[in-house]
């Protein structure tokens, strides 16, 4: 309810007699539409009305909505939620009845894939609908999963970089875009030796190692992007990465994020892939680490990481080296990838 005051609700009948006024109040009084507030006072006049009313809102009538409802959307639409709560349906109908409009002349679409872009913006016009507006909370109260619109999450692209196309081979997966650059620079260097050694026939060092190991691809993880990239890592690779003989490693921070992404990408693809850590990379961070700034001199692991880490991480080291790194971990430190740089591998 509104709180109004008395000069307000007779401000359309100023010009009328101060009796024509209070009987305009009693009738309003009468009918519900208002109700004194009594700690106001009255107005000092005889016979006195009070100063403050409370006015009532006038309930919207929603019965043309409970018809559309009921007669005008497609079947497959569930109406239970929006004839318990009319009023969201009036702010979300535009929406339901688009996505209705296109049940009825356009579910044969359905049979077909689609990104999830792609089907938002077919039914209602705006391509973000479904993955940032409220588009599915209006599918939850329509009764309809996401699967119903038989669509895909896009993935970013895979970035990676063939030193070979040679099976089987070492392919790494590098948390940090740096890292990435580095190593890359370290192995295209290598293969211009080799370029040079076939043209004139001169023995040349090459550079197809990375701390000791041999390395023919290196991917970009992305952070967590990894774990999305690598559902679809069948479509957007070349067919030798996907060689069965093939040891696929994985090289991050050495914080609790690392490790996680680590063991999340190992467990999700389990069954088909083997990943495991790069020890040697692993190693000479931590020696680094001891030989430069010190365990207290390293920078302070970020609060908000998710903590939640298994065992299989370490349960690839050594028993001393793993002691090392929870030591690292536990004194509430992190050693990034970034220690280790071009002139380390």
């Amino acid at each position: 309810m509104k709180r109004i005051s008395l000069k307000e609700l007779l401000h359309s009948r100023q010009n009328n007699t101060y009796e024509q006024q209070y009987q305009y109040i009693l009738e309003l009084i009468s009918e519900g539409k208002v109700k004194p507030v009594k700690a106001s006072g009255t107005n000092g006049k005889h016979p006195a009305l009070y100063r403050e009313y409370w006015l009532a809102e006038q309930e919207k009538d929603y019965s043309i909505f409970e018809e559309e409802l009921k007669y005008r959307l497609h079947p497959m639409i569930s109406i239970d939620y929006y004839l318990s709560h009319l009023a969201n349906y009036e702010q979300d109908r535009p929406w339901i009845l688009m996505l209705s409009e296109y049940l009825k002349k356009h579910r044969e679409k359905l049979e077909y894939t689609e990104s999830t872009n792609e089907r938002s913006f077919e039914i209602w016009s705006r391509e973000k609908f479904l993955s940032r507006g409220q588009g599915k909370r209006i599918l939850k109260n329509c009764g309809l999963e996401e699967g119903f619109l038989n669509i895909y999450q896009t993935t970013e692209p895979l970035a990676y970089y063939s030193r070979t196309r040679q099976v089987p081979q070492n392919i790494l997966i590098l948390e940090n875009k740096d890292t990435f650059y580095s190593m890359r620079r370290h192995l295209m260097e290598g293969s211009s030796r080799e370029a040079a050694e076939i043209a004139d026939k001169i023995p040349r060092e090459g550079k197809d190692r990375v701390l000791g190991m041999e390395i023919g691809t290196l991917i970009y993880g992305a952070g967590k992007g990894i774990l999305r990239s690598f559902l679809d890592f069948d479509l957007c690779v070349e067919p030798y990465m996907k060689n069965g003989e093939n040891r696929i490693y994985y090289f991050g921070d050495l914080d609790y994020e690392g490790i996680g992404i680590y063991e999340s990408l190992a467990e999700m693809v389990s069954g088909r892939w083997e990943i495991l850590p790069f020890t040697e990379a692993y190693a000479a961070m931590l020696e680094k680490a001891d030989g430069t700034c010190g365990v207290k001199n390293l920078p302070d692991t970020k609060e908000q990481q998710n903590r939640n880490i298994r065992e299989d991480f370490f349960a690839h080291f050594h028993e001393e080296t793993v002691s090392r790194m929870k030591a690292v971990l536990e004194s509430g430190k992190y050693i990034p990838q970034e220690i280790l740089n071009i002139t380390d591998f």
